[in-house]
């Protein structure tokens, strides 16, 4: 049997308090810091370092990137063309000596530009060889090679020598495509892109702003209630002494040692829960917190006390703040973007369901019209489409498009001037909350006193103490996150009215980096050329 009991003291677990646990990176950054961490601090430091806004930071690039491409359409083009015919002149001309065998041809080198209305022009030079040479001046008198005939490169608009010509040309849209077509429309809606970029960062600063801020003070919640844990501890281990030694001395019962003792073990587990609680939250908050490409692991002793009530802001006030939020709110602002670029679809679509009218003009292309003497062809396009289905479908889809961003406009105005109402509202009572919370903690203080005042005197039991303590501690636990929840309120009332989707201002992100080279700023055109 004492084997047995032996071996169970062996395998009992013994239980006590760990110390905090750091990781590498907190040690590495900022070891030898003392100052408190403020939500300020918390929020430049996603403005300055953290990734996902450096990477959405990216989509300025991709909007540039789009914008260059829809350009690339009417980049002006150098080309150069090479025709060459072998054929026989049967009835080509009324010359004699028929059939002859002839080789003609020309290289085109031209520039070609295009305008987004539908226009396309270009101008060059022609070089024709082949086996004759060009006609010599004005008359029927020709220089061709012996036994040729009469067939030879005519000499329209001649530059520099006999075999070589301007050229020029172009086409134009009358009806589908003029002023609007699908070049023009993927050019619009690139110039949108940019705008739509922005809205994109500002989404994003917005949501790592709130994210950020929450865990910073789920993680003060944590440090405050871990702080408090740790300080009944340490009562309850100095309580546990001296029963422990009035017990020895026969002034107490033995069962109040144990009651003492029990305490600490219970009040240790607790310590030991929120010590792992504090670590959970810190870890969470290392993410928003980055220094040379690694997260900064806070530690506890930087987490500072709660602050104060502000004033509660006035009807006026939250008027404005409505106004504010239906302006600078990231979703109302994407859906008037998103609005524009329905707009350019739905041009085009109606401009779909005109018919096809082209005009074209240029130089003949084949070898033997342009040795025949026919230089130059014009020409009109006519088509349309005797259902025209396509072109009405897109139309009734941009329609129908425009209709559901109308109504989601109406909704997000209307959600946003809610949320305004529902964080003053989590305002007002969070306020409420932590006056009550803070009576109670007085209350309870007060109680405790009494009930420790009483034990010293001997009227009272170590039992009535604990549960005296212990309620102190819940009333502390309430009040921090009372505190907490305030200060949650508070930072939601700013996300409501969209000012945590503009960045802080550059004096507060000059304390803690650089603002040139920030998160928030990446993607943004540099000096030069893309």
């Amino acid at each position: 049997m004492a084997v047995l009991f032996l071996v169970i003291l062996i395998l009992l677990p013994v239980t006590t308090l760990a110390q905090p646990v750091h990781d590498s990176s907190a040690l590495k950054a900022q070891s030898a810091r003392t100052a408190a961490l403020t939500i300020e601090e918390v929020l430049a430091r996603i403005e300055l370092t953290h990734p996902l806004l450096r990477a959405t930071g990216l989509e300025r690039t991709n909007a540039r990137a789009k914008m260059l491409k829809s350009l690339g359409v009417w980049e002006p083009k150098l080309r150069n063309e090479i025709e060459v015919d072998r054929f026989q002149t049967y009835n080509l001309t009324n010359a004699t000596g028929v059939p002859n065998t002839l080789t003609g041809g020309y290289s085109d080198t031209m520039l070609k530009i295009g305008h987004p209305y539908g226009l396309e022009a270009f101008t060059g030079i022609r070089h024709g060889f082949g086996d004759c040479t060009a006609i010599s001046g004005e008359g029927p008198a020709f220089t061709c090679g012996a036994g040729t005939g009469p067939v030879a490169i005519p000499t329209d608009n001649e530059l520099f020598y006999s075999q070589q010509n301007i050229i020029f040309g172009g086409s134009m849209n009358l009806l589908r495509g003029f002023m609007i077509n699908d070049e023009y429309a993927a050019y619009q809606q690139a110039e949108l892109a940019g705008p739509q970029a922005e809205v994109k960062v500002a989404q994003k600063r917005q949501d790592l702003y709130l994210a950020g801020a929450v865990q910073y003070w789920d993680w003060q919640v944590a440090a405050r209630q871990a702080d408090v844990v740790k300080r009944t501890l340490a009562v309850a281990e100095d309580r546990y002494r001296m029963v422990e030694g009035k017990s020895k001395a026969g002034a107490v019962a033995p069962i109040d040692v144990v009651e003492a003792r029990e305490e600490v073990q219970r009040r240790r587990e607790a310590a030991i829960a929120a010590q792992r609680k504090v670590e959970y939250e810190q870890y969470k908050l290392a993410l928003f917190l980055w220094e040379d490409g690694e997260p900064v692991t806070p530690r506890p002793e930087w987490a500072p006390e709660f602050q104060g009530e502000t004033p509660l802001p006035s009807e006026d006030d939250v008027a404005a703040f409505k106004v504010e939020a239906t302006e600078d709110r990231p979703e109302v602002r994407d859906l008037y973007v998103e609005a524009k670029m329905n707009n350019v679809e739905l041009k085009l679509a109606k401009n779909n369901l005109l018919p096809k009218l082209r005009l074209e003009g240029g130089p003949a292309v084949g070898g033997i019209y342009w040795i025949g003497g026919f230089g130059y062809h014009f020409g009109v396009h006519f088509s349309m489409p005797l259902f025209n289905r396509a072109a009405r479908g897109k139309v009734l889809y941009a329609e129908a498009q425009q209709q559901r961003l109308a109504y989601k406009q109406i909704y997000t105005e209307k959600q946003v001037a809610i949320d305004v109402d529902n964080w003053l509202s989590a305002i007002v009572r969070a306020r409420d909350r932590v006056k009550a919370a803070t009576e109670a903690l007085r209350l309870a203080k007060t109680l405790e006193e009494g009930e420790r005042a009483r034990f010293h005197m001997g009227a009272t039991s170590v039992l009535f103490v604990n549960l005296r303590e212990r309620a102190v501690v819940e009333a502390a636990y309430d009040l921090y996150r009372a505190q907490a929840d305030y200060a949650v309120a508070r930072g939601g009332m700013l996300w409501a009215r969209g000012a945590l989707s503009k960045p802080l201002a550059d004096n507060v992100l000059a304390k803690y980096g650089d603002p040139v080279h920030s998160a928030g700023s990446s993607g943004r055109k540099l000096q030069g050329r893309d």
